[in-house]
């Protein structure tokens, strides 16, 4: 017993000085790396003030867009009585299932100078720019928008609107004076966090950006093309700042946020124009949404476009001849490895910082293990290459399995950590009382109540580093490059139809895993009931 008693500190001590390692001391090597003369040199040739411009227009109009579209669909999910809501919420999330960059891509497939909606509708439109730009930006963004968004509605109580009903306000004034007060906190949180996604974001201005250089592209060419690393912090040091700005303001709101007492559920009355209208909008996104996906599809299998429709296999055997077979390998390793080892590592910390005494040792834990939600990709992938080039590890599929691990801690940490503390916090006096120890607590009660929890974790993590192409772009070599990077490689050279068909890998690749996790869930008893 005493064995263990040491031992439960020391687990914790470990991650602390882990995460310290994996986090603090590469951003604190950025900073570092930083010269006075770079800084200088932006502000004097005028590039900082134009690049910052173009950054926080895209970025805000995105965003509000992004928001909006997303509300609208979350109202429409959970206030009418449309059937299938399940698969309508499931289809809102294809977006994230591909990279960033497959969305400028798409956009140029179907609405380019030679895009198919261009050739056999006879649109024109100025997609390369800043409508391009935000086009692409809301596509892979307004999902994140929906998910945060679409639970808030089920926690509001329906008595505040019966009382409106009786004094007579319309459907638009209880909008406004109920339902964006009961929801303006969650409609915050989610504003910063999509305007530091968008913000932050190099893949849709790479391709569909034209003569506008936003800031993180900028940063992607100094460091990749030209390997300017003190310019690539200067600028990183700046994409920082929304992030830490909505990471403070989570705190703040986890502080102050009060749990409310829901006395009646929302009841949704018989409105037959509302439900028209909700099938109508959400069937009509579905198919906007779907269009990029179709025509990776459509491009994979043509001869050539627009000159050979007849079905052909050619591109994608071009394409596994070029390597996708190889790189599709480390994808799957490096999701795989990232998902079991971060899965564990994030449900471990979680369970020390929400099951044992608070102090200023699980209070650290947990700061620590929040900071990396205020650390964009792009920024954490250039402090790696800064901290560990030169060591043993740098240059290795584990490299980028850390880097992947420590991007998408935050999520699952957090989604562990919150079912966690719902338990009993009486249930470890007991133990003690009983003689059993923590770690027989962990295996025997925490770990089979939160089984649906855990997969939704691994799942988070597999989907994302299968997507990303921010973290591991400065990292990765030709041996270990994952699929998701040849998009913008094959992009460069003109390989469109290969590139169309890295898409629908991924694409499949992550839909099984969401399909595999949603089988085993299903397995899974309740245990609430």
């Amino acid at each position: 017993m005493r064995n263990k008693k040491i031992a439960y500190p020391a687990v914790k001590y470990f991650l602390m000085v882990l995460l310290f390692i994996t986090v603090l001391c590469p951003l604190g090597m950025v900073i570092a790396t930083i010269r006075m003369e770079d800084i200088q040199e932006l502000l004097e040739a005028g590039q900082l003030k134009t690049m910052l411009s173009h950054s926080i227009v895209v970025t805000g109009i995105a965003t509000m867009i992004s928001v909006l579209l997303a509300l609208l669909l979350a109202w429409c999910i959970n206030r009418s009585r449309m059937r299938w809501k399940g698969v309508f919420s499931v289809l809102f999330t294809i977006p994230m299932l591909i990279p960033s960059i497959s969305h400028g891509m798409g956009l140029v497939l179907l609405l380019g100078d030679n895009g198919m909606l261009s050739n056999w509708f006879g649109i024109k439109i100025p997609l390369y720019g800043y409508l391009g730009m935000i086009m692409g930006s809301v596509l892979y963004s307004f999902p994140v928008a929906f998910l945060m968004l679409t639970d808030i509605f089920q926690y509001e109580d329906y008595t505040a609107y019966e009382a409106a009903r009786v004094l007579g306000l319309s459907k638009a004034k209880q909008f406004w004076t109920i339902t964006i007060p009961n929801i303006k906190r969650t409609l915050i949180s989610t504003s910063f966090a999509v305007f530091t996604l968008i913000f932050t974001d190099y893949g849709v201005p790479l391709v569909i950006g034209g003569k506008i250089v936003t800031l993180p592209l900028y940063m992607y060419r100094e460091v990749v093309g030209q390997m300017n690393i003190s310019k690539g912090a200067v600028i990183g040091m700046l994409l920082l700042l929304p992030a830490v700005v909505a990471f403070v303001l989570d705190l703040r709101q986890e502080e102050t946020t009060n749990s409310s007492t829901i006395t009646k559920q929302y009841v949704v009355l018989k409105n037959k124009r509302r439900d028209r209208f909700a099938y109508f909008f959400c069937i009509v996104t579905v198919l906007l949404i779907s269009l990029p996906v179709f025509a990776f599809l459509y491009l994979s299998i043509i001869k050539q476009y627009p000159i050979d429709p007849r079905l052909s296999l050619d591109h994608i055997k071009e394409a596994f001849q070029l390597g996708v077979g190889r790189y599709l390998k480390n994808s799957l390793a490096i999701a795989l490895t990232t998902s079991f080892i971060g899965t564990v590592t994030a449900y471990i910390t979680a369970f020390l910082t929400a099951r044992s005494k608070r102090n200023w040792g699980t209070q650290a834990l947990h700061l620590i293990s929040m900071v990396s939600l205020a650390i964009p990709g792009i920024v954490l992938g250039l402090a790696y290459v800064l901290f560990f080039r030169g060591s043993w590890i740098y240059g290795t599929l584990m490299m980028l399995v850390l880097v992947n691990m420590v991007h998408f801690f935050a999520s699952p940490y957090l989604l562990a950590y919150n079912s966690l503390s719902k338990f009993n916090q009486n249930l470890e006096d007991v133990a003690a009382t009983l003689g059993i120890a923590p770690w027989r607590m962990l295996k025997d009660v925490y770990l089979k109540c939160t089984q649906k929890t855990i997969l939704e974790m691994f799942s988070y993590i597999f989907v994302n580093a299968m997507v990303t192409i921010s973290a591991v772009s400065f990292l990765a070599d030709f041996r270990t490059m994952p699929l998701a990077l040849l998009i913008p490689q094959f992009e460069s050279q003109s390989l469109m139809e290969s590139t169309a068909f890295i898409s629908i890998i991924i694409l499949a690749v992550n839909g099984l895993m969401k399909l595999a996790v949603f089988c085993l869930k299903r397995t899974i008893p309740d245990v609430t009931k």
